[in-house]
């Protein structure tokens, strides 16, 4: 077995939540399995999530905490977010670390272009895993929203830094799970885990 480095950001901002159960049980078990983890939990991160004042040439500091996220993003090889849905995107404090930290020159390059005309992104050579709960049911989620969220957080914010492929887990009906479910969700995130995947 190739032992991975990985980092796993828990992105709900509660102290305790089925998202951050779910992605406890992602990290125990690659730890388990002999893979390097890093773990952080939303709650604990202090920063302003305003990006505020800040722009491109004159950028907001980057508090403490988002520095060492950053710092653990770019010693990962593989990058996991569990987030929940809220209002069909993510919560604001899981977007204010993407909006503070996710800056040109750290995470994409403005003065550099893909052929397609993008910034050029500095996070590359490393893949990504997405850990949705939410309440919408797949079908629904896919038919009338066009898995906007998914869109969102897999392809213009991880993947456009770089981090690519990232695969997408979604637990539907987080809220009111019948019985038997969540252990089912634990065992899931459990079993990627375990395969660094």
């Amino acid at each position: 077995m190739t032992r991975t480095r990985i980092f796993v950001l828990n992105g709900h901002p509660a102290e305790a939540s089925l998202t951050g159960a779910v992605a406890k049980s992602y990290a125990n078990a690659a730890q388990k399995a002999g893979h390097e983890v890093r773990f952080t939990n939303l709650h604990d991160l202090e920063f302003d999530p305003d990006y505020g004042f800040g722009g491109y040439v004159n950028q907001k500091p980057l508090e403490a905490d988002l520095e060492k996220l950053l710092q653990d993003i770019e010693w990962a090889e593989h990058v996991v977010v569990a987030t929940p849905m809220w209002w069909g995107g993510l919560p604001a404090k899981l977007k204010g670390v993407f909006d503070r930290a996710f800056l040109p020159g750290r995470t994409f390059d403005t003065r550099n272009t893909t052929k397609l005309g993008l910034p050029a992104p500095l996070l590359t050579g490393r893949t990504g895993r997405v850990l949705l709960l939410s309440d919408t049911p797949g079908w629904f989620f896919r038919l009338f929203y066009r898995n906007a969220l998914i869109v969102q957080i897999q392809q213009q914010i991880l993947e456009f830094v770089g981090i690519k492929p990232v695969k997408v887990t979604q637990f539907a009906g987080a809220s009111h799970p019948k019985d038997g479910v969540v252990d089912k969700w634990i065992k899931r995130a459990a079993k990627i885990g375990a395969q660094a995947a």
